[in-house]
């Protein structure tokens, strides 16, 4: 490996002496429920559910990706912006100009009727939901305008403070917002093209003719960042570290996509190879890199996701590592194929991607102030599925954790993977789980696809082996202890559970290559402040508690300090 891309690099596993081992929780910030929250979880209940699981000696909160989706759009990774965070997760109650108008009654009686619907409800109504806030934040931008902004105090240099802070990406944004607006949600691609090819005139026309759009849509942005940079300060003050997630790539009717043409290929169409699960390869749909066109500008784009993802999170997954290394185009009316065709290219490629992320990270890591406690782990990658060997050696040379799925984690080329892999063996630098956002629980994959030979197989593990007696057909207490005491033995440093599989619950998140309405709308059944007070909820976490301290992850040293 370019030893010039490793001495930018932030400090990772490989670079800190006796390693802090933590475990987390994977929960979807929509899934967290609170007496005050509008029928989705908001950038200020991570405050609370980070304490409530540092009770449980967790040191790791884990989210589902924040950024902006389409109205009509419930999946996290179909983002119109890879900057924008989702104004969905706004606590309004907390924005000034809303409260100032008396919150919530400025909905009316309809619209309190309403909310107290969605509050109540056992899923999340993202199309009520968003209704409701869209009402709340254009009254409350009303009030922002007409006062505070034009009056020229304290919040309007702020405001103009953020904008200037993120030019890098702010006022394309607003701009497409505004413009995708006034064209009824229509992709850019249908635009008119002076709009669609970007022309300077008709850019400047459009700026001055939705210039109160285009503010509203920068305040938005504004006060997302303000909450989020809270909600943060607050996990941290918790003790905990909160853990984002990059998606791969951002939809081709995206703010980014629009403002980037050249950077982009919109002509071919990116996918997956074919593999025994998918003979004929998939079809995403989205589009493809242009990385010689990327790099000619030292992959800014790149770097600026990183850097903003740093600013947000203490580390962050990257989906889909695999497609940095190579991606998988499909010509029209061909079948796909690789890019770059050649191992050595593919290794340079991500390699060069990877190190410019590290990088950026780093950078703002450098400039976030310290508090004495040792650096996590800043980028994890998301290894899964048909990933070539050379891409986890190269990983692994970089100083970045791969993912490990115990339930994929088996003897594959040994005995066509009857028998599971040992977790003990696990590499240190590496997360292991029991699942994903996009698989089954725990409970539902032992009990209901897993026969009784691969039952026997799993608990011929030997951290599992003194528990075999109970290895029966049933997912009972004493079955899930065992499978959690496995995990969080495994060699990984970093061991985080889906919320779901640590309270042995069954309810799904999503279903890989389903449209249905049951994706992405799962709700935990208690509030914060209800599973504080739940005793068996309570047994659940001091159990969590017991098997972080002895196998060396219980709680360590406070968290740094964050900015925003």
């Amino acid at each position: 490996m370019d030893q010039r891309h490793r001495s930018h690099a932030s400090p990772t596993l490989t670079d800190i002496p006796d390693a802090e081992r933590r475990a987390g929780v994977l929960v979807p910030l929509f899934s967290i429920r609170s007496s005050r929250g509008w029928g989705i979880g908001e950038f200020p209940d991570l405050g609370p559910f980070a304490q409530l699981l540092a009770t449980a000696g967790q040191t790791v909160l884990q989210l589902l990706p924040l950024g902006e989706v389409g109205s009509a759009e419930t999946s996290p990774y179909g983002a119109l912006t890879a900057f924008g965070l989702d104004p969905t997760y706004l606590a309004l109650d907390d924005v000034e100009d809303f409260v100032a108008l008396g919150a919530p009654a400025a909905l009316g009686d309809a619209g309190v009727t309403e909310l107290e619907r969605v509050r109540a409800a056992g899923r999340v109504d993202y199309l009520a939901v968003r209704r409701l806030k869209q009402q709340a934040l254009r009254a409350a931008f009303g009030h922002f305008r007409d006062g505070p902004l034009a009056a020229g105090g304290a919040p309007a240099r702020a405001l103009a403070d953020f904008v200037e802070q993120q030019r890098a990406w702010l006022p394309d944004y607003a701009l497409f917002r505004a413009l995708r607006d006034e064209h009824r949600e229509a992709g850019w691609q249908t635009w008119a093209a002076p709009l669609r090819e970007r022309r300077p005139e008709a850019l400047a026309d459009a700026a001055a003719r939705l210039k109160d759009e285009v503010r509203f849509y920068e305040y938005v942005q504004w006060q997302c960042d303000i909450q989020l940079g809270a909600a943060r300060r607050a996990v941290n003050g918790a003790g905990m570290l909160l853990k984002g997630d990059l998606p791969f790539m951002v939809s081709g009717d995206s703010a980014d996509v629009w403002a980037h043409q050249d950077q982009f290929r919109t002509d071919v169409r990116l996918g997956a190879p074919p593999d025994q699960f998918s003979p004929d390869g998939q079809d995403w749909g989205l589009p493809v890199y242009d990385w010689e066109v990327m790099e000619r500008d030292g992959l800014a784009w790149i770097r600026q996701r990183a850097a903003r993802a740093a600013a947000h999170y203490d580390m962050f997954r990257v989906d889909h590592v695999v497609g940095f290394y190579r991606q998988f185009v499909i010509e029209p009316g061909e079948q796909g194929e690789l890019t770059p065709a050649e191992e050595g290219d593919q290794i340079v490629l991500g390699e060069r991607v990877l190190s410019a992320m590290l990088q950026a990270a780093g950078e703002v890591e450098a400039r976030r102030p310290a508090n004495g406690s040792t650096t996590a782990l800043t980028i994890v990658a998301e290894d899964l599925g048909v990933v070539p060997p050379y891409v986890r050696r190269s990983l692994t040379g970089l100083g970045i954790p791969g993912t490990k799925v115990q339930r994929w984690e088996k003897t594959w080329e040994k005995d066509d993977g009857r028998s599971f892999l040992d977790p003990a063996h696990y590499a240190p630098l590496s997360l292991c789980t029991s699942g994903t956002h996009d698989t089954s629980t725990l409970a539902s994959w032992y009990e209901d696809e897993l026969d009784q030979t691969e039952r026997h197989a799993l608990f011929a593990i030997p951290a599992l082996l003194p528990h075999a007696r109970v290895a029966g057909p049933r997912f009972t207490p004493e079955v899930h202890g065992a499978l959690l005491e496995g995990l969080y033995g495994a060699g990984s440093a970093l061991c985080i559970l889906p919320i779901q599989d640590l309270l042995g619950s069954r309810d799904r998140i999503n279903t890989p290559s389903t449209v249905s309405t049951d994706n992405w709308v799962y709700r935990l059944p208690l509030t914060v402040d209800q599973m504080r007070r739940d005793g068996g909820i309570a047994v659940l976490l001091d159990r969590a508690r017991r098997l972080g301290q002895k196998h060396g992850r219980a709680a360590a040293a406070p968290a740094r300090a964050a900015t925003s």
